[in-house]
């Protein structure tokens, strides 16, 4: 804390990583050490398929994050796109980062 009549907020942790995912569509990002709680977390996806994807969180805690990728792909009927069930991505690569959670 500084002494001249500033305020210097405390730093927080940050934790920034890209995985790809695997046969199931799963990708899990371990924080080494562990947060003291469960931090904020966000991410992006980033394939070369045209297909609807979807990236869920799956399960988070203080050591690590699980992210679940899904595509549904399209099909044309009579002219008529329409989405097939979702099914697991594989080779998705998944941006992830996760900073401790805090006060602004």
């Amino acid at each position: 804390m500084a002494t001249s009549g500033e305020y210097m907020p405390p730093e927080r942790r940050v934790f920034a990583a890209t995985g790809t995912t695997n046969a199931l569509g799963s990708v899990v990002f371990t924080f080494n050490p562990p947060f003291t709680s469960v931090p904020v977390i966000s991410h992006a996806t980033q394939t070369g398929a045209t297909d609807l994807t979807e990236c869920r969180i799956t399960s988070v805690s203080v050591s690590s994050v699980t992210f679940n990728v899904r595509r549904s792909p399209s099909v044309s009927i009579l002219g008529i796109s329409v989405l097939q069930v979702p099914q697991p991505a594989s080779g998705v690569i998944v941006h992830c980062t996760a900073v401790q959670a805090g006060a602004v």
